[in-house]
C-alpha cells in the first residue's frame, strides 16, 4: 500500500497510555499547531486538513520581499507570474530560465528603465557563439517587452536584428547501405534499432522518439505526439517500424528506458548521441544512437540533414522508399 506524505501534519503518540493512540495536528513553523480529528486518512481527517491548508497565506515568489520596485529582480518575478511567461512550452522555459537568471544575477538590482538599446548590444557582443546570442536575445526581448508600458517606455531591443546562424553543408546523409549495416548490428528488439527506425520513417524530434509507447502503436497504425506545438498525427505504420516495435518489451510506458528503467529524457538521449560520435571517432564501437546535427554520421547508420527546428529531416539526395514515407508524413504536419 502506497503511503503519501501529507504537508505540515505531524504525530504524537503517548506511549504511557495503553490504547497508544496517535494525535495528529497541522502546524507550520512559527504557528499555533491544529489537531486533526479521527483516524490519518479518514473523512474527518482529510476535511479538517483541507481547511487548515486553505488557511494558509499565498507564499510569496522566492525574493520577492528582497526586490526594489522598478528592478530587473522586480521584472523577472511579474514576468515567471505572467501569462506570456506561462503560455512558454516547458523546453522553452527551462532555456530561457538560465538565460534569464544568469542576467538577473548580474543586473539584478539595475533599474529596467535606465537600460538602452547600447546595453544590449554591448552585452550581445560578449557573447562569442552565434548560436548562444540567438538563445539569448530571444529570452532577454521576451522580457524587455513585457516591461513595455509598466517599466519601460519602449523596448530597448527593438531593431537589433535577430541572430542568423551561418549556413553549412548540412550533415551527412546515411546511405541505404549504412542502413542496412546499422540494422545487421543493431539486431530487432534493442532500443538503437527502435530509435533509428522511428526517426527514419516519422521524421521526429528527440522529443517524440522518447515518448513513443505500446500504446501509440495498434492496429496497423501508430500515433505520434508532436512537440514545438506542431499538431499530433496518426498514420499508417510501415513493416520496418512495425517490426521494431512488436520486437520491444511491453513492460513500460515508453519503449525508450535507461539502465533503471526510468523514461529516458531527450537530454539523455541526446547525451547517447554525443557518446556514440566519441566512440565512433576512436574506432571503438559503431554509434548506438542516429546522431542528430552532428558533423558526421555515425558508422552503420544514416544521418538525415539536420534543420534549424530540430527535426530529423527525411533525406533527400539518397531516396528509399522509408524516407520518401517519411517526406509525405512530415509535409502533413
Amino acid at each position: 500500500m502506497a503511503l503519501i506524505k501529507l504537508r505540515h501534519v505531524n504525530s504524537f503518540a503517548n506511549r504511557d497510555r495503553r490504547n497508544g493512540r496517535v494525535r495528529y495536528y497541522f502546524r507550520r513553523r512559527g504557528e499555533k499547531a491544529v489537531p486533526l480529528p479521527g483516524l490519518a486518512g479518514s473523512e474527518d481527517f482529510m476535511a479538517a486538513y483541507a481547511t487548515a491548508l486553505a488557511a494558509m497565506p499565498d507564499q510569496p515568489e522566492i525574493g520577492a520581499s528582497r526586490t526594489s520596485p522598478g528592478s530587473i529582480n522586480a521584472l523577472v518575478v511579474d514576468y515567471y507570474r505572467s501569462t506570456e511567461w506561462n503560455d512558454l512550452s516547458e523546453d522553452t522555459r527551462k532555456t530561457r530560465r538560465r538565460i534569464i537568471e544568469r542576467f538577473r544575477v548580474n543586473h539584478g538590482d539595475k533599474r529596467v528603465g535606465l537600460l538602452r538599446r547600447e546595453h544590449i548590444e554591448k552585452m550581445l557582443a560578449q557573447i562569442a557563439k552565434r548560436a548562444t546570442k540567438r538563445h539569448w536575445l530571444k529570452a532577454i526581448r521576451a522580457l524587455l517587452r513585457f516591461a513595455v508600458p509598466t517599466m519601460l517606455k519602449v523596448d530597448p531591443t527593438e531593431g537589433i536584428a535577430s541572430v542568423k546562424l551561418l549556413k553549412t553543408k548540412g550533415h551527412h546523409t546515411w546511405t541505404d547501405e549504412e542502413i542496412a549495416q546499422y540494422r545487421t548490428y543493431w539486431p530487432l528488439g534493442t532500443q538503437q534499432r527502435l530509435v533509428m527506425e522511428f526517426a527514419l520513417e516519422t521524421a521526429s524530434r528527440r522529443g517524440e522518439v522518447v515518448k513513443l509507447g505500446p500504446q501509440h502503436v495498434k492496429k496497423g497504425r501508430i500515433r505520434i505526439e508532436r512537440t514545438h506545438g506542431s499538431d499530433d498525427v496518426d498514420i499508417p505504420i510501415s513493416p520496418e517500424l512495425e517490426a521494431a516495435c512488436n520486437a520491444m518489451p511491453k513492460s513500460h510506458m515508453t519503449y525508450i528506458v535507461t539502465a533503471y528503467g526510468k523514461p529516458r529524457s531527450k537530454y539523455g538521449l541526446g547525451n547517447d548521441f554525443a557518446m556514440g560520435d566519441r566512440s565512433r571517432a576512436t574506432g571503438t564501437m559503431p554509434s548506438p544512437w542516429p546522431q542528430e546535427g552532428r558533423d558526421a554520421p555515425p558508422r552503420g547508420g544514416r544521418q538525415h540533414p539536420a534543420r534549424t527546428d530540430g527535426v530529423l529531416g527525411p533525406s533527400h539526395d539518397q531516396p528509399s522508399a522509408a524516407l520518401h514515407r517519411g517526406c509525405r508524413q512530415e509535409a502533413a504536419r
